[in-house]
């Protein structure tokens, strides 16, 4: 929905803090504040595409890379800000802020709650931003803003026909690791060694779950020719893990 900042603003402060010797300090209530305004003006003009608000409050050069890793400078950045369409509407609320001070450069870790309309159906997505200021011309200017996104439980779906019994057992991937799949009234869930803690898998689709601790990881069965479960495909940051059903 928006377009995200990370800059080489980032090099610029650690150049600060080696020059300086600076120390951190936690900032005063009003610069945290400050830094908190700036920042919600700028997400607020994400929706009307609001160049000129970008033009202002960041530095000319600020290099922005959003969650998905896309990489700009200030100028790609502002050319990409349009509009939202319509039938597409958002709004993103600062939350849990605190900055520290390096002299003339300040850091500010803040939630960045998304609520979003989407042709009637609503979403929302938590981000946790690390943006970097400096002060030039005696005002602050944005200078570097990485997020991730926050993982958040999706709404469980129905999947008919799914019975978990059909994947219970030991999935291997190494002579001495292996993962232990069971179930539990119904719900499945899996281990990865002896005693280990005990983490639910969600079902997606037939043969597909998602796991429910904060990667939330792909896990895929695949079958063979005679439909029996033979393989497990753990799919983690766009690389798959393989572990061999023994049987």
């Amino acid at each position: 929905m928006r377009a995200r900042w990370l800059t080489n603003g980032l090099f610029a402060f650690g150049a600060s803090v080696a020059l300086s010797c600076a120390y951190a300090k936690e900032a005063p209530v009003p610069v945290r504040d400050e830094l908190v305004r700036i920042t919600q003006v700028l997400m607020d003009a994400l929706p009307s595409g609001d160049k000129a608000a970008w033009e202002k409050w960041a530095a000319d050069d600020a290099v922005t890379i959003d969650e998905f890793g896309w990489v700009a400078g200030k100028a790609e950045t502002i050319a990409s800000l349009r509009p939202f369409p319509a039938g597409i509407s958002g709004s993103i609320e600062m939350r849990d802020p605190h900055a520290w001070l390096y002299g003339d450069t300040a850091l500010l870790s803040v939630e960045e709650y998304e609520r979003e309309s989407y042709f009637g159906q609503s979403f929302v997505v938590r981000y946790r931003s690390l943006l970097t200021f400096v002060k030039q011309s005696g005002q602050w200017r944005l200078v570097g803003a990485q997020d991730v996104t926050i993982p958040t439980e999706p709404p469980p779906l129905d999947v008919p026909g799914l019975v978990p019994g059909d994947y219970a057992g030991t999935y291997r991937y190494a002579p001495d690791r292996a993962w232990t799949v069971s179930v539990d009234h119904g719900v499945l869930s899996y281990t990865t060694r002896a005693g280990g803690p005990v983490k639910t898998l969600q079902p997606v689709a037939k043969d597909v779950f998602m796991g429910t601790d904060d990667e939330r990881n792909l896990f895929v069965f695949q079958r063979d020719s005679h439909g029996k479960i033979e393989t497990l495909i753990e799919r983690r940051k766009f690389n798959d893990l393989r572990l061999d059903r023994e049987h």
